[in-house]
């Protein structure tokens, strides 16, 4: 059977696996802290620890991991501080492309000829669009920039210019983010989780989803298949 997609702004979900039904909901939800407001409550204090800030970081799932859409993933970390953190998987592309959003949401003036894959950003709100890219000057509705060169967006007006051809020069389209409460990724790299690797623009947006991974580990002069279960952040 055919895969319906129905890219409308209004709540919906995704089943990165098993859904027919897909609706797509982008808007203004970023504020200055990148503090999104669906983003569960606080539950956890940090501790009296000087805090290290793994922003603009990839997070590497180690072999031991093996929960679902975090299986074999890399994460760019979009925020990080004592509040929580957020990142956007971006090595598990979906069994869709960018027209299939495109399309449902019959913007005047689009161009078809956007096969780029759709990716699974996390498990949360898999039913909102964000949109990380390539920081080129444009401003849009609702915007955070992660760093000089990189910007993540999940207003509609960015998906309107891409739909013209006139959007950011490079992007990874995702549905959903990966998201953690105060504390819990600091526990989670404790025990050995996650591998951190400095995060590079290169590998986002100019190596292939299935080769993320490794090229992420190349700057630490390894690869994947070197990892042992119980390795730590670098």
């Amino acid at each position: 059977m055919a895969k319906i997609v129905s890219a409308s702004f209004a709540p919906g979900a995704l089943n990165a696996s098993h859904s027919k039904l897909i609706k797509v909901e982008f808007g203004p939800i970023i504020s200055k802290r990148l503090v999104f407001a669906v983003i569960s409550p606080i539950l956890t204090s940090m501790t009296n620890t000087a805090f290290v800030s793994f922003k603009n970081h990839f997070l590497i799932a180690l072999p031991a991991l093996k929960d679902g859409i975090f299986t074999h993933s890399i994460t760019y970390l979009c925020e990080h501080d004592e509040h929580g953190a957020m990142g956007i998987i971006i090595n598990h592309p979906l069994n869709m492309d960018v027209d299939e959003i495109l399309e449902q949401l019959e913007l005047d003036g689009c161009s078809y000829d956007h096969q780029q894959p759709v990716y699974a950003g996390g498990p949360i709100h898999t039913d909102r669009g964000f949109v990380l890219h390539r920081r080129d000057g444009k401003q849009w509705e609702s915007s955070i920039d992660v760093t000089d060169t990189i910007t993540l967006t999940t207003s509609l007006d960015i998906l309107d210019a891409i739909a013209r051809n006139c959007g950011p020069s490079q992007s990874i389209i995702a549905l959903g983010y990966a998201g953690w409460d105060a504390g819990q990724l600091e526990e989670e790299l404790q025990e050995n989780i996650w591998l951190t690797v400095a995060a590079s623009d290169h590998v986002i947006f100019e190596v292939e989803a299935e080769k993320r991974v490794d090229a992420a580990l190349a700057s630490l002069g390894i690869d994947f298949s070197q990892i042992s279960p119980h390795s730590g952040h670098a």
